[in-house]
C-alpha cells in the first residue's frame, strides 16, 4: 500500500512538471508569435501555480515591456535578478526598462570596501551560497578521507591542503548565504505602480506633499503605518506614500 501511495505522489509530481513545463513553452510560443497578452497571461499561471524561476519572471518581464507596462516589466526583472543577481541579460533588460520610466533617480554611489563586499555576495543568490556551502562541506570530507587513508607524504601534503581550503570555503559560503538572506529581509523594496502619486512628509492627507512619483521607480521600504509606507530613494530622498501605490517585490 505504501509503494502504491509513493508511486501515485511520483506520478502526480511528474504530471504536474509536465504540465507547467508545457505551459512554459506554450507562454514563450505566444511571445514568439507577438501574442504578449497571451504570453502574459500564462507565465502569470505559471507563478499563480506555485512554480516560479529566473527564466519565468525574466521572459514575463519581457512580455510587460513589449505591452509598454513599465512597472510590472521591471518588477518582473527584479524578482528575476532576486533569483539570479548577476545574469548579464537580466540585468541589460532591466536597465531599458528603467530608462522607459520618467523619475530619473541619481543614486547615491556606494564607495569602498563597503561596497566592495556587498558586491561580492550579490554575485549569488542566498540560496546558491548555500548549494556551494554544501558542495564544498562534501568536498571537505571527501579530501579529507583521502588525506587519512593516504600514504605518500606528498599526496597526504596535498590533500590537507585542498580540505582545509574547502573547509574554509564552506564557512565563507555559510557566512555569505546568511548575510545575502539578512540583507534583503533588511532591505524591502518595492515598485511604484501609480501612474502618479505623492510624497508626503507625514503619513496622512494632510502632510505636505514632498515630490512626485511615477510608475516604474524603485524604493526602499523603511517602515509601515496603517495604510501608509515611509519609503527611501536611491538618492537619499525619503516621505510616506499610500501603501496601494507601490507593490512589494
Amino acid at each position: 500500500m505504501k509503494k502504491l501511495i509513493v508511486l501515485s505522489f511520483l506520478l502526480f509530481s511528474f504530471a504536474g512538471f509536465s504540465q507547467e513545463e508545457d505551459l512554459f513553452e506554450a507562454a514563450n510560443t505566444a511571445y514568439q508569435n507577438g501574442n504578449y497578452e497571451e504570453a502574459v497571461e500564462k507565465y502569470e499561471e505559471i507563478l499563480d501555480n506555485g512554480e516560479f524561476s529566473a527564466e519565468v519572471y525574466y521572459n514575463l518581464g519581457n512580455s510587460y515591456y513589449k505591452l509598454n507596462r513599465i512597472a510590472s516589466s521591471i518588477y518582473n526583472y527584479e524578482k528575476a535578478l532576486q533569483l539570479e543577481p548577476g545574469d548579464e541579460d537580466i540585468l541589460n533588460n532591466i536597465e531599458f526598462a528603467r530608462n522607459m520610466a520618467i523619475d530619473d533617480i541619481e543614486a547615491v554611489e556606494q564607495t569602498g570596501i563597503d561596497k566592495w563586499f556587498n558586491d561580492l555576495i550579490a554575485v549569488f543568490s542566498y540560496s546558491t551560497w548555500a548549494i556551494l556551502s554544501i558542495v564544498f562541506s562534501v568536498l571537505f570530507v571527501g579530501l579529507f578521507l583521502f588525506y587519512y587513508f593516504s600514504t605518500t607524504p606528498l599526496y597526504k601534503r596535498l590533500l590537507f591542503g585542498f580540505s582545509v581550503a574547502s573547509l574554509v570555503l564552506c564557512i565563507v559560503s555559510v557566512l555569505f548565504a546568511f548575510q545575502q538572506e539578512s540583507y534583503i529581509e533588511d532591505n524591502q523594496y518595492a515598485i511604484i505602480f501609480a501612474e502618479e502619486t505623492e510624497v508626503r512628509d507625514e503619513p496622512n492627507l494632510r502632510g505636505e506633499g514632498s515630490f512626485e512619483l511615477h510608475e516604474g521607480t524603485k524604493a526602499r521600504i523603511l517602515e509601515n503605518y496603517q495604510e501608509w509606507s515611509k519609503i527611501e530613494l536611491a538618492n537619499g530622498a525619503q516621505g510616506w506614500i499610500k501603501t496601494e501605490d507601490i507593490r512589494k517585490l
